[in-house]
């Protein structure tokens, strides 16, 4: 079963901003979309540097993101997938420098 990627258009922006990241997430999208993944184990044979990362929002609950590296180490992109229903939303793209101060969390 091929994944459905919902949120493209954070794509779209990230690439108009960032234009030497348009191939790779464009790479990205076409590798997701053709994916049959059932796990990050699933995902990390294709994208060994993807990480899980369990992120607590409202009212306390989890939410199990993954991080894909884009353009080697230069891009973040923050997903969540949902195995089992074949979909993965972009939550959005970020510069190295950006995702690492942690704002990102904030706004999940």
């Amino acid at each position: 079963m091929a994944f459905t990627v919902l949120n493209t258009p954070a794509l779209d922006r990230f690439a108009r901003k960032h234009r030497d990241a348009r191939r790779p997430l464009a790479d990205w999208l076409d590798t997701v979309q053709r994916a049959n993944w059932r796990s990050l184990a699933d995902v990390r044979r294709v994208y060994p540097s993807a990480d899980g990362v369990n992120i607590r929002v409202a009212r306390g609950a989890m939410v199990v993101v993954t991080v894909f590296n884009i353009k080697g180490n230069e891009y973040r992109l923050i997903t969540v997938i949902h195995y089992a229903r074949a979909v993965c939303r972009v939550v959005e793209a970020l510069t190295h420098a950006e995702y690492s101060t942690d704002r990102w969390k904030d706004r999940l």
